[in-house]
C-alpha cells in the first residue's frame, strides 16, 4: 500500500517546520507573513507529493465537515436538478461538498433526512421543506443548525429563504393573459396548505379583482395529488366542454401544465385557437407540444448560488435571517395567441 504524504513529509524535504506547511496548507500564509516564495515552493512540493489533506483530523480540529446537506422534494423534477447543479457548482467554489437526499414529499422521510444529515455532522442545510413541516423547521432553529429554505417557505416561522414572488408573478401572469384579451381565466392549482401556492392563487384573484373581473365566478379549479391523474382529465373536460366560459387556462405548476397539455391534445383543442395556455414554471416538455407555451421560467441557478451564499453567512451568524426574492422571466411562446 502506497504511503500516505503527511505535513511533516512535506516539512523534511524543504527543511522547514512542520507548522510552516501547515499555516501554508490552510491558507494563513499571508496572515502568518510567510514570504511568497516560501508559500509557493511548499505548494508545490505538496502537488508533486501529491498531498491529501486528512478531512477527518481536519474536523476534528475546526468542527467542520466541509459537507452541505441539500434536502429536495422529487429529484426527477426539472426545478431539482437545476438547483442541485447549481447548488453542488456553488459549494464547490467554497470547498463544501454537498450530500443529497429526496424527501418524496413526505414529512416522514424529510424528517429521517434531516436527522440522518446532522447525524453525519453536515455544517448546514438547505432544504425544499415537504407540506407541514413547520415542526422539522422549528427543530432545526431551537438546535441552532444553520439552514435556508428555498422554493417554500412558512410565514409562522421565521428562516432563511431563496425563493420567488409567487404572488407577482401569478399577478403578472393574470393580467398578461387579461391584456392578450381573455376575460373568462381558469387557474388550475392544487389542493394545499403550501403558502407559496397559495400565494400563487391569491396573484390570480388579486389580478382578476384589479381589472374588474371578480364579480365573475373564478373559474379556479384545485386538484387533489393523490387523485392526480383523474382531478386533471376531469377539470380540462369541464373547462373545455360545452357551456363553459373558459378561455385560457393558466397552470399553477409545470406539472400541471404538462398533465394538462395532454388532456388538451387528446380532447383535439386548439391552442390558441380554442384555449389560451399559460404555465407558472418552465417544463421541457413543451418543446414537444404542438405550439410553445408561455410561461414563467425561474431563476434556478441564482437561487442555488443564493442558497449556499446565505448558508455560509448563516453558519457564521445563525441569528441573521435572510429572505431574498429573486425575479422570473416571461418567456413568450404563442400559447396565448402571440
Amino acid at each position: 500500500m502506497k504511503k500516505t504524504v503527511s505535513l511533516k513529509d512535506i516539512a523534511t524535504q524543504l527543511g522547514v517546520s512542520v507548522s510552516l506547511v501547515s499555516y501554508v496548507l490552510n491558507g494563513h500564509a499571508k496572515k502568518m507573513r510567510v514570504r511568497d516564495e516560501v508559500a509557493e515552493e511548499i505548494i508545490e512540493t505538496a502537488k508533486k507529493l501529491n498531498y491529501q489533506p486528512n478531512q477527518i483530523a481536519k474536523s476534528l480540529k475546526t468542527k467542520k465537515t466541509q459537507t452541505i446537506g441539500l434536502i429536495v422534494g422529487e429529484i426527477h423534477y426539472r426545478y431539482t436538478t437545476g438547483i442541485a447543479r447549481a447548488v453542488e457548482a456553488e459549494a464547490k467554489r467554497n470547498k463544501y461538498t454537498v450530500i443529497i437526499g429526496n424527501s418524496h414529499e413526505e414529512l416522514s422521510k424529510l424528517s429521517e433526512l434531516m436527522h440522518v444529515l446532522i447525524n453525519r455532522q453536515v455544517d448546514g442545510l438547505i432544504i425544499v421543506a415537504a407540506e407541514n413541516s413547520e415542526k422539522e423547521v422549528e427543530f432545526l432553529k431551537k438546535r441552532e443548525i444553520p439552514f435556508v429554505l428555498i422554493d417554500r417557505n412558512f410565514p409562522s416561522v421565521e428562516t432563511n429563504f431563496i425563493g420567488i414572488d409567487n404572488y407577482q408573478v401569478a399577478y403578472d401572469a393574470t393580467v398578461y393573459l387579461i391584456k392578450r384579451g381573455y376575460s373568462h381565466i381558469a387557474f388550475v392549482t392544487y389542493a394545499t396548505t403550501f403558502f407559496h401556492l397559495k400565494e400563487r392563487t391569491r396573484g390570480y384573484l388579486k389580478a382578476l379583482k384589479d381589472n374588474g373581473l371578480s364579480s365573475k365566478e373564478p373559474l379556479r379549479r384545485e386538484i387533489r395529488k393523490s387523485h392526480y391523474e383523474a382531478d386533471v382529465t376531469k377539470t380540462i373536460k369541464e373547462l373545455t366542454g360545452k357551456g363553459s366560459e373558459c378561455d385560457a387556462i393558466f397552470f399553477a405548476t409545470d406539472t400541471l401544465a404538462n398533465t394538462g397539455l395532454k388532456n388538451l391534445i387528446e380532447l383535439k383543442i386548439s391552442v390558441p385557437e380554442d384555449k389560451g395556455v399559460m404555465s407558472f414554471d418552465e417544463s421541457e416538455a413543451f418543446n414537444l407540444f404542438q405550439v410553445p407555451v408561455t410561461h414563467y421560467r425561474q431563476p434556478l441557478e441564482e437561487i442555488g448560488v443564493s442558497a449556499v451564499k446565505t448558508l455560509i453567512e448563516g453558519m457564521k451568524d445563525h441569528k441573521k435571517m435572510k429572505q431574498v426574492y429573486l425575479k422570473s422571466t416571461l418567456v413568450l411562446g404563442k400559447s396565448c395567441g402571440e
